[in-house]
């Protein structure tokens, strides 16, 4: 066993979740078969470290969080800002570097108005309709505390170590535009991945939650965990990661140390 105590930048700030649950899991990392301790950051703090001259002694970053969109509760629902050209360079810098980065669930939203960011994370979930990779689509589809089966697709490797071959969760949903080509594909979920049981996003950020009136959205894809290599970095995206009952989930656990591990240099 390699028992290494590994150093993890956690990001959050953007989009809610319950605090206490959710670093209780972080705590739990340091027993794990992989231990690793984490110092937790926020934006906008979080922005001056993502540079390779402040990120100090950093195994890996694991992104919870959902910069560049404001929920302004009137009309329109949301704004979008730019990272700024330093912020670019220096997370450039990052992954010229080799730092490993772990995205998590709603970080999959993150800098809706940076192109490469999806490229980076390998999806894009949309609060608003956008165009995406060329191509116009409509804002995402979400549902929540839905309980549906998770599928390891590759049991051989190391993210998916330890895992059963299938296992239940109770979790969020989303119906994306398809996964960037060449990521390995980890997890899928057994859930249909059709418009008709899901709910448009825009709709719930404009006051009218759970409601698909006007909202259609092509079927999406079934994967919900992936890797990938972005430059010198390795990248995994872990879809499960909304509630605490996903927090408490053994396997949801033994997946993110698993991919802290493996993308740590």
């Amino acid at each position: 066993m390699n028992d290494r105590v590994r150093n993890v930048l956690l990001v959050t700030k953007g989009h809610p979740f319950v605090r206490e649950a959710f670093l209780e899991m972080f705590d739990s990392l340091r027993s794990t078969e992989h231990p690793a301790t984490y110092e937790h950051v926020e934006h906008p703090e979080a922005q001056d470290r993502l540079h390779p001259d402040r990120l100090g002694e950093v195994d890996a970053i694991v992104f919870y969080d959902m910069p560049g969109l404001t929920f302004t509760r009137s009309d329109p629902p949301l704004e979008l800002t730019d990272p700024s050209p330093a912020f670019v360079e220096g997370f450039e810098a990052l992954l010229r570097q080799g730092v490993g980065m772990v995205f998590m669930h709603h970080a999959m939203a993150g800098w809706p108005t940076w192109d490469r960011y999806a490229e980076i994370v390998g999806g894009r979930f949309l609060y608003a309709p956008a165009t995406f990779r060329g191509e116009p689509w409509a804002d995402s589809g979400y549902l929540l505390d839905v309980e549906h089966t998770a599928e390891v697709l590759a049991p051989d490797h190391p993210v998916c170590a330890g895992l059963p071959h299938e296992f239940v969760l109770r979790d969020e949903l989303y119906l994306t535009p398809p996964i960037a080509p060449g990521v390995t594909p980890l997890l899928r979920t057994t859930y249909p991945m059709t418009e008709e049981h899901f709910f448009g996003t825009t709709n719930a950020i404009s006051g009218r939650r759970n409601d698909r009136t006007g909202w259609t959205h092509p079927d999406g894809p079934d994967l919900i965990a992936w890797t990938h290599r972005v430059d010198s970095s390795t990248v995994v995206y872990l879809q499960p990661g909304d509630s605490p009952s996903s927090y408490a989930n053994p396997n949801v656990r033994r997946l993110l140390s698993n991919a802290i591990a493996f993308v740590s240099p």
